[in-house]
């Protein structure tokens, strides 16, 4: 299984005794921003087999300043094995929103040692458009053992970031849109981007008409700067787009990506960190 299978794909392996399928949706309000748990969404319709993953619960940090935190090891451990993911499994995860929540559960599997996972690409928009089969009913309950595995250079902390605008070994890459960006909108209490940083915003790298991830070349394309650096680090407003960014550059091969979990939410909040704008 490679890190992103298609809707055929995942059709026709449905029935795998191993195979687990996540949903990650979480609802956003475009008109007011607001984030809510897409599990309504999940009660609603799924692809049949998926469990829920929450983002906004047991996969986030409880204690944390900000929503969507990385948990604990033990605290990922425990809400996989409630999914039924465990040694011996393979997971698809997909989302109705873009990927990009997909992608941030891909990317926290692989930070905690996981390895069998994959993005469904197009998501449930374009398995739904293509008339497959849905569910209302919740999967049947698994036995499973998560050992985590932490692999710290996954996620990076605003210490590490800061490190990073005196080293041009390491390319900082904002996942955001290209007005937030530029300072033209500022959702995080400062506008502007951290020193140094290009723009990839994690919607561009989808087909707007599929939701399918853009060819191989369109997105060396994008990432073209990043790619010729010994080490990227990608961030956005929470770690979620970033891991959009940070999963696709694994998928173009860059050996050693990291995600800033913080991102602006973190990095805007303290003064003493500088932004630019343009």
């Amino acid at each position: 299984m490679t890190p992103l299978v298609t809707t055929d794909w995942l059709h026709g392996h449905l029935d795998d005794e191993d195979l687990r399928i996540l949903d990650a949706t979480v609802d956003v309000n475009v008109m007011t921003g607001r984030v809510e748990s897409g599990r309504a969404l999940w009660e609603q319709s799924h692809i049949p087999g998926a469990a829920f993953a929450d983002l906004l619960g047991d996969l986030s940090d409880p204690h944390a300043p900000h929503p969507l935190t990385m948990p604990s090891a033990d605290r990922f451990a425990a809400a996989m094995e409630e999914l039924g993911v465990g040694q011996g499994t393979r997971v698809v995860v997909y989302d109705s929103r873009q990927s990009m929540w997909a992608a941030r559960v891909w990317w926290m599997l692989r930070a905690f040692g996981f390895d069998e996972a994959a993005v469904l690409d197009g998501g449930f928009p374009l398995w739904t458009a293509e008339g497959r089969p849905v569910s209302s009913e919740p999967p049947p309950r698994r036995a499973a053992t998560f050992v985590a595995r932490p692999r710290p250079e996954l996620v990076v902390g605003k210490e590490e970031v800061r490190a990073a605008l005196d080293d041009p070994s390491t390319c900082l890459v904002d996942a955001l849109s290209r007005r937030e960006y530029s300072g033209e909108l500022a959702f995080y209490g400062r506008a502007g981007h951290i020193p140094g940083a290009i723009n990839v915003p994690a919607r561009k790298m989808l087909d707007r008409e599929t939701q399918r991830f853009r060819s191989e070349d369109e997105l060396r394309a994008l990432f073209r700067p990043a790619l010729n650096t010994e080490r990227v680090i990608t961030y956005c407003g929470g770690g979620v787009a970033a891991a959009s960014d940070a999963f696709v550059l694994h998928l173009l091969g860059h050996p050693r990506v990291g995600v800033y979990d913080g991102s602006m939410m973190e990095w805007a909040a303290d003064r003493s960190l500088p932004l630019v704008t343009g």
